[in-house]
């Protein structure tokens, strides 16, 4: 069975320059050519950048806030008497995903 030339009557031709070299002074470069050791040139670091992770959008095992869920909030209007910031009463408040209807009394 053959096998693949060895020893120092082993050459290659560099795909780069195409210059004979001892074939176990070559190197392959990072996009397949195989060139002589003088011509080799790393991958440069920007070619491949780093990952980047994403960032969390959500709290694992997220729970509303039940102590502030009953307490009132404070309503102006500019309705009425044309003056900005008047207190709103008393108000009743309908909602659907989409749609809000405001109803005053």
């Amino acid at each position: 069975m053959a096998g693949f030339a060895q020893g120092k009557h082993a050459y290659g031709i560099s795909d780069r320059s195409g210059f004979r070299y001892r074939l176990r002074d070559m190197r392959f470069e990072w996009n397949g050519s195989l060139v002589g050791k003088d011509e080799y040139e790393p991958k440069h670091p920007q070619l491949e950048p780093k990952r980047v992770r994403a960032d969390a959008q959500t709290i694992r095992n997220a729970r509303p806030d039940t102590a502030t869920e009953t307490t009132g909030f404070v309503v102006y209007t500019n309705s009425g008497d044309g003056i900005i910031g008047k207190l709103l009463e008393s108000f009743e408040v309908t909602a659907s995903v989409g749609t809000v209807t405001v109803t005053t009394s």
